[in-house]
This record gives structure tokens, C-alpha cells and sequence, in this order.
């Protein structure tokens, strides 16, 4: 891999509109190749690209790059009838290419054009590559899913050539076989890339990963899983270093104490032989002059020790990373083996959901999944002992429907917009366990990491990771706790730390799990019992293992 620099950043601060720091002081360089950049929640990673980018401007320092930036942002905001033309980035080029073509001379025409005279060839051959072509450049972007959408994206960023590109969470809602074109684009991207992802599959394809962590920028010259391994034998060397600089201290530190009790040992048997009239007055008085400065002497040199023991300690300390896990103590939902939680269905086939199963929902982008679990979170308990014409008009249709046999349930969408943000984590909380104590409830939210100040702040103030563990409270703590948990993409913008906190947090839940996710990394940690898949047909069929 080149060590050649593509982004340097000096002494770069930002700070948001309230004054509130988001980086401060960030020194470091990202060089050219594939750089996976991770760090947790809060950290910075979004804005940093956004300041790459040029869409946000430093509040002091700069960032040099070395040329042109592409930027792909982790929500696309064009609106459903905008073109795949404009989504690849190439609308303007190609309607300046259609002016020229029909006898218009305009010099601004020529400027918009530039070297790409063979745009629409171009997009053509990157197109046919998703499974589309230069004829669907006139489409509107509200007839493909989103996860064609994010690829559409991303292909328009190759067609570019920009000498730096940057990704901001690109496999979120991707299905498995567009994560793994977009795994294929990564190995040949030409220039230098920066991805920002949890994906742990899609930091395997990096050259280096860089981490931000504690308003610092490291970058280590190897993958996710080669990075971690290094930061695991770092952190066990810090660990060791801390451990023997504290023994240090504390052999420093009864050093001194034993001098001190010698030093007035002495003192007591001067002053008893001056008493006594042992020596002469003279003498003693010398004796006791050069006593004092030796244990002034002594004291200072035994005190330097303690010091520099106490700095060495500090500085180990330093290095060792304060990483907190999740311990829920949760209240036991009562779900037997037999015990029916659901029934999902496509007219021909019926999967039933029984016991505290872990069951996955996967499938190609389009096939209905998310319209699944709303469906099924609509329909309520009720639906599975009625006739619903509706329902069975979209079974008859071949497309999966669902129905819930138990009223206590959870549910989890992609958004997590199920907080009241004007509302405090407590209050938040409260509204799903109106019978717990606020004390039982703050307990349980420090084992979720939310402690302190945070929990009386209002919940639109907090961070996302802080944001997603309180909606974890509200599922997990709920009373009468769920019997059934329905996550829509659970994992869609967290950082690898709340992917793993989740997968803790759901281990100590005994209640069935119904979880869609792209994410197969985290689908196994999950321990999943039974695999529903999903097609573009609307069929549902029970697979044996994940693919």
C-alpha cells in the first residue's frame, strides 16, 4: 500500500452552531488507497467527512487533500422524482451534451462538458454492472429501492474519477448481493478511498483502518480484524504496563514511609542523649544541623520517587481504554418452548414462531421485509383470530403477511423513532414500565451506560449511541417485559461498540427475537435459531443456516 498522503489535517477544531465541540486540536494523515475509518458513536467520524468534503467549514485549523472529493452522505436526500441521471451526478453534463448536440454554442455548455464527451457511454458500461443501463438514466429514482439507490450513488462516484471519495456508511440497507458488488467496486476503486462503516465484511477490503478515539486520529496499516487483534495486544501491554507502575508506587510509597519512621527515630534518640547531657551542647547542636539536611535531602529524593512512580502511573493509565459493556438484569417474559408468538405467511406456506426462538427475516432489497414487520406490528395481537379481507387479499397475491399471538411485544424500527425527544431517558423509559420505581429505572439504565446527567437530559440532546441504548431500555424494561422483540436493521448506524452492546443485550433476553438484517456478522452473534427468507416473487421459504 502507498504511504503517499491524501488527507492531512492541522490542528483541525469544529464546533457546532451552539458552541458545542464536535473536534478539537485533530492532527493526522490519511494516505492514498482504501482507509476504513471507525470510532464510536459521537466521535466525529460524519463531520470529519463533511469537513472533507467542503460541506462544513473548520472553526479553526485546515485540511489539505490532494485533489478533487466525492462525497457519499449516509442518507440520499434527492426527492422520488429526481433521475438516475442526477443520483450517478451526470444530469447537468448530459444536458449540456443534448444542448451542443441540437446547435446550442453556448461557451457554459462546453465548461459543463469538459473531458466527458463519453459520459453517457460510460454510465452505460458502470451502469450494466448493478443491473441497469444507459436507458434507465431518464427513470426517477422513486421507481428503485433504496438499496439500488445507494448503489446508483456510488457507481456515479466511480464514473467521476474524483482523486478522493468518501463513504459514509454505504451498506446500510444493501442486501447481500449488492454489498457484495459494492465489495467488488471497493477492491478496484481507483484514487482513495475513506469508508465509514460498522460493516465488519466491508473493513476486510481496507488497506488501513483509522480510529477515532478520545479526539485523537490513529491509523493502523491493515484491516478491521488485523487492527483489532493489534489494539487487543496493546491493550494487554498497557494493562501489564499499569499493573507494574501501581506495584512501583506502592514499593515507593511504604519506602517513604519507613524513612519518615527512621528519620524520627533518630530525632527522638538525638533529643534523648542532648537531654541527658550525654554530649556536649556544641556537638549536639551540629549533629542535629547535619541530621536535618541529610533528612531534608533524603525526604526530597524518597518524595521525587513517589512523584515520578505516581506520573508513571498516570501515563500507563493513560493508555488503557475504560471500555464498558452492557449487564442487564431482565425480568424473565415467560415464554415456553410450545408457547406460539407469531405466524408469518405467503398463501402457500406458514412459518410459526413458538418459544423464545431467535428468528431472522432476510431477503433481496424490495421483497417487503420492513412492509412485513409494519404489517405484522399493525395488525396486533388480535389479527391472527380475525378475517382481514386486506390480508388475505395480500396473501392471495403471493406477498408475505404476518399475525402476532401475543399483545406483549416490542418493536425496534430502523429509525428508532419511537423516543419522545422533548422528554428525558427516564421519562422515556417510565412510559413503557409505568409501575417501576424511577430508582429501579435509573439502575437499569446504568447498566445500559446511560448514567448521570445524561439521564435527566432530554433524550433530542443525547448522542445516537446514547439515543439507541435508551430505546433498548424501553423495549428491554418494558412492564409486563415482551415476549416477542421485532427489529427492523438494528445495526444501521451504530458503531461496531453498540452492534456489540446489543448482541449483549439480547443474549441476556429470554423472550423470542424476530430480527431483519443484512448484517450476517451480527445475525450469527445472535445465535439464530430459525432463517426466513424473503424473495422478489413475495414468497417466504425456512432456510437451514445463513448463506
Amino acid at each position: 500500500m502507498s504511504t503517499q498522503s491524501a488527507i492531512t489535517f492541522h490542528n483541525l477544531s469544529f464546533s457546532w452552531p451552539d458552541g458545542t465541540p464536535a473536534l478539537q486540536g485533530l492532527n493526522g494523515t490519511l494516505t492514498t488507497g482504501r482507509t476504513g475509518l471507525v470510532g464510536q458513536n459521537g466521535a466525529g467520524k460524519s463531520t470529519l467527512l463533511r469537513l472533507v468534503a467542503g460541506i462544513l467549514t473548520p472553526t479553526s485549523g485546515r485540511i489539505d487533500t490532494v485533489g478533487g472529493v466525492g462525497y457519499l452522505p449516509q442518507t440520499l436526500t434527492l426527492g422520488q422524482h429526481a433521475t438516475v441521471a442526477s443520483l450517478l451526478g451526470i444530469d447537468e453534463v448530459l444536458s449540456s451534451l443534448k444542448a451542443i448536440e441540437g446547435g446550442d454554442v453556448d461557451v457554459r455548455h462546453f465548461d459543463v462538458v469538459g473531458d466527458d464527451w463519453d459520459i453517457e457511454s460510460r454510465a452505460d458500461e458502470a451502469l450494466h454492472e448493478i443491473g441497469f443501463s444507459a436507458a434507465d438514466l431518464g427513470r426517477s429514482v422513486g421507481e428503485v429501492s433504496g438499496g439500488e439507490a445507494m448503489l446508483i450513488a456510488i457507481t456515479g462516484l466511480r464514473i467521476r474519477h474524483t482523486p478522493i471519495t468518501l463513504l459514509d456508511e454505504p451498506t446500510n440497507n444493501l442486501d447481500r448481493d449488492t454489498r457484495a458488488k459494492l465489495a467488488a467496486f471497493v477492491d478496484t476503486w481507483s484514487g482513495t478511498l475513506v469508508v465509514v462503516s460498522h460493516d465488519l465484511e466491508l473493513l476486510e477490503h481496507m488497506d488501513a483502518t483509522a480510529e477515532l478515539y478520545s479526539g485523537r486520529l490513529d491509523v493502523f496499516g491493515g484491516p478491521y480484524s488485523q487492527f483489532t487483534e493489534h489494539l487487543e495486544q496493546e491493550q494487554a501491554a498497557a494493562a501489564q504496563a499499569a499493573k507494574s507502575a501501581q506495584q512501583t508506587l506502592k514499593v515507593e510509597k511504604k519506602t517513604r514511609l519507613e524513612a519518615e519512621s527512621k528519620l524520627a527515630q533518630r530525632a527522638r534518640t538525638a533529643k534523648q542523649t542532648q537531654a541527658s547531657g550525654g554530649i556536649p551542647k556544641i556537638l549536639a547542636g551540629a549533629r542535629a544541623s547535619r541530621a536535618q539536611a541529610s533528612a531534608g535531602s533524603m525526604r526530597s529524593t524518597l518524595d521525587d520517587k513517589v512523584q515520578s512512580a505516581q506520573a508513571a502511573v498516570d501515563a500507563a493509565a493513560s493508555r488503557v481504554r475504560d471500555e464498558e459493556h452492557i449487564h442487564l438484569t431482565l425480568p424473565d417474559p415467560d415464554v415456553p418452548r410450545g408457547r406460539r408468538v407469531a405466524e408469518l405467511t405467503d398463501g402457500e406456506h406458514t412459518i410459526i414462531i413458538q418459544g423464545p426462538e431467535r428468528v431472522a427475516v432476510i431477503g433481496p432489497n424490495g421483497a417487503g421485509k420492513t412492509t412485513l414487520l409494519e404489517q405484522l406490528v399493525g395488525g396486533g395481537a388480535s389479527a391472527h383470530a380475525r378475517t382481514d379481507g386486506a390480508l388475505e387479499a395480500l396473501a392471495a397475491h403471493g406477498r408475505v403477511t404476518g399475525t402476532l399471538a401475543t399483545e406483549r411485544f416490542g418493536y425496534l424500527p430502523q429509525r428508532l423513532d419511537g423516543l419522545d425527544d422533548a422528554r428525558s431517558a427516564l421519562e422515556n423509559v417510565r412510559e413503557a414500565a409505568p409501575k417501576s420505581a424511577p430508582g429501579d429505572i435509573r439502575n437499569q439504565l446504568a447498566r445500559l451506560l446511560i448514567r448521570g446527567a445524561a439521564v435527566d437530559r432530554p433524550v433530542g440532546s443525547l448522542s445516537g449511541g446514547e439515543r439507541f441504548r435508551v430505546s433498548l431500555a424501553k423495549l428491554f424494561l418494558a412492564d409486563p417485559p415482551a415476549q416477542l422483540l421485532i427489529l427492523d436493521e438494528p445495526t444501521n448506524n451504530l458503531d461496531i461498540a453498540s452492534v456489540a452492546q446489543l448482541a449483549e443485550a439480547l443474549d441476556a433476553y429470554r423472550g423470542a427475537v424476530l430480527v431483519v438484517s443484512h448484517d450476517h456478522a451480527f445475525l450469527r452473534r445472535l445465535g439464530i435459531d430459525t432463517v426466513i427468507e424473503l424473495d422478489q416473487n413475495g414468497g417466504l421459504r425456512r432456510r437451514s443456516e445463513l448463506p
